[in-house]
């Protein structure tokens, strides 16, 4: 059962850390969410929003971060 609550308070911590990263982000004034190509549909009364630029923009940074985390740690 320990080693299940370390777990926890490891996801824990790792969603706090990217809440504050998604809130600095958020301070810097950066456009993702309303990138060309970012698909918004407002009707009378609903909004449909589908991100696919700012999708494919971090796809692309996740994968090279992933890929030099991968190739430091070998």
């Amino acid at each position: 059962m320990t080693d299940l609550g370390k777990l926890l308070i490891g996801f824990g911590l790792v969603l706090v850390v990217m809440g504050g990263v998604v809130m600095l982000l958020g301070r810097a004034n950066l456009p993702l969410g309303r990138l060309p190509g970012d698909i918004v549909f407002r009707g009378k009364h609903t909004t449909f929003y589908f991100p696919l630029a700012t999708s494919v923009v971090v796809s692309v940074v996740l994968t090279i971060v992933m890929y030099v985390v991968g190739r430091l740690r070998k």
